[in-house]
Parts: structure tokens; C-alpha cells; sequence
């Protein structure tokens, strides 16, 4: 299997594992879906943890450029940067492939805090709070790390909320809770 065909391989193991849990599919399933023989998954990936810390690793780059970008493309200002995060989630939930977070899913059936998918899924997260951190610390808020902290608590329960409960306003309401937030954030002592 070349290289594109190995990426091919994880992009379909991305779909299944999104659709089904990580858990609840087996290599077979695998092997069936992808159409790969048995043979070809394992010469590329030694366990179904290796194809998985595939898929999270192309997920955080792909979703990082994602939502860097849009905002980027929204919004000017730091301030308006942090608040257009959750119109660029809104967009997010809004699409027909808004299954949740998959960082948050495989934090949750890998809980061991030193599996190497929780810690892909930790270190996902920990770099989206450093982009934060970094348009945070460019406002006047009195603590932009804390800012940062919270737009991201606030940005994860708004994907759980949206993923567990429809996504009807989830975006609009956790942005309307940003702005009283950086309100806070931006107000003199």
C-alpha cells in the first residue's frame, strides 16, 4: 500500500471510528469496511491503537487548520477572533458529519491518563488553549490566560451540548456566554 493509499486507509478509519466509537470496532470491522486486507492494515499498523493515534493525529491537523482559519477569515480583532470560535463552531455543528469531538470520545473510552490516545487527545486540546492563550494575551484582558481557559471550557461544553442535545442554538448561546466573558475579562479593576 503507497503512502496515499495508507492515507486513504486512515481517512475511511476516520469515518468508521467517528460513526461506530473506537471500542466497538474491531479490526474486522476494520478490514470490512476499508476494504484493506488484513494483511495491508497490519503491515501499516502494528494495533487498531496505531491506526487509531493515526486517525486523532490527521483529526487535530485537519481541524487546528480548520477552525484557525475560519476564524482568521470572521473576524479581525483579538476580541472578535475569540467570539467568532463559537460562529465557527455553529458552522461545525451545522454539518450533516457533526458526530462531536472525537478528542472528547477517545478521552472517554481510553481514560488512562497515560494511553497514548488520551494523551493525543489531551495534547489536542492543549494546543487549541495555546491558540487561545496567544489571541487572548494580544486584548487588554486582566488575565488572559484565564480568558483562555474558559472560552475553552465553554467551547467543549458547547460541543458535548450540541453532540448530545441538537444543535439548535448551542452556538449562539455559548457566544452570547464568550461575550460576558471578555466583558468581564476586558473591564478595568
Amino acid at each position: 500500500m503507497s503512502a496515499s493509499k495508507r492515507d486513504v486507509l486512515i481517512q475511511r478509519a476516520f469515518k468508521i471510528f467517528q460513526e461506530n466509537g473506537f471500542h466497538a470496532t474491531g479490526m474486522d470491522k476494520l478490514v470490512k469496511l476499508t476494504g484493506v486486507s488484513k494483511t495491508a492494515m497490519y503491515r501499516h499498523f502494528r494495533t487498531k491503537d496505531d491506526l487509531i493515534l493515526a486517525v486523532l493525529k490527521l483529526r487535530d491537523e485537519q481541524f487546528r487548520n480548520w477552525l484557525v482559519q475560519r476564524i482568521e477569515e470572521l473576524a479581525q480583532t483579538p476580541e472578535q477572533q475569540l467570539l467568532a470560535l463559537f460562529d465557527v463552531l455553529g458552522e461545525w455543528f451545522e454539518r450533516d458529519d457533526f458526530k462531536g469531538c472525537m478528542f472528547i470520545k477517545a478521552s472517554a473510552e481510553y481514560q488512562d491518563d497515560s494511553h497514548p490516545l488520551k494523551v493525543a487527545s489531551a495534547e489536542h486540546k492543549r494546543l487549541l488553549l495555546v491558540y487561545f492563550s496567544n489571541i487572548a494575551a494580544r486584548t487588554k484582558a486582566q488575565d488572559p490566560g484565564l480568558l483562555a481557559r474558559q472560552l475553552l471550557m465553554l467551547k467543549e461544553g458547547a460541543i458535548v451540548t450540541a453532540h448530545l442535545q441538537g444543535i439548535e442554538d448551542v452556538a449562539r448561546e455559548a457566544r452570547k456566554a464568550a461575550e460576558v466573558l471578555l466583558h468581564a475579562a476586558l473591564a478595568p479593576e
